[in-house]
């Protein structure tokens, strides 16, 4: 099978010009703690919808202690979730979508092609693919030291916010 193209060149993005820290990022996302998996959003292109974060993986990351003992490896719905957290934050901050928070609606065609581990920069390429009144497509590419390692598209839908918050865990 072959590769699909790039989404976008690596020399056209700065991995040290950051456009949103971590702070800018909540402004959007409601992921807080140790399910937040981004560090910075470092590109955004509203003319051709795409967006460029990346996480910077160190030893304290919740998943290295027990995915692998002594041979910690990221696990691949982290890097999914990684890449959600990306187009979330794009959708909601330029309005895309009416809605609060977008949560997951679906994966399709997701493909690990590589390992990451603690000490990495994992960087997410994300491409909004098309936008709905309940739900949007995106696709993404996720790299380490421009290598791919993951790929796939990813589904958002808005989540009822007031009917969730009411509900007891």
């Amino acid at each position: 099978m072959a590769k699909k193209p790039l989404i976008l060149d690596p020399t056209e993005y700065d991995l040290d010009r950051v456009v949103a820290d971590v702070e800018e990022i909540r402004r959007y996302n409601r992921q807080r703690h140790e399910m937040e998996q981004l560090t910075a959003i470092c590109y955004e292109d509203p003319v051709n919808c795409i967006c460029v974060g990346y996480k910077d993986l160190t030893e304290d990351d919740f998943w290295v202690r027990g995915h692998m003992p002594g041979m910690p490896l990221m696990p691949g719905v982290i890097m999914c979730e990684a890449a959600a957290q990306v187009a979330s934050y794009y959708a909601l901050k330029r309005k895309l979508m009416d809605a609060e928070i977008i949560g997951y609606g679906g994966l399709e065609e997701v493909r690990f092609r590589g390992v990451v581990r603690p000490g990495d920069r994992f960087v997410i390429v994300a491409r909004l693919l098309k936008v709905r009144r309940l739900m949007l497509a995106c696709e993404f590419q996720c790299f380490v030291r421009n290598n791919m390692v993951c790929e796939g598209i990813l589904k958002g839908v808005p989540l009822p916010v007031e009917e969730l918050a009411g509900e007891e865990p």
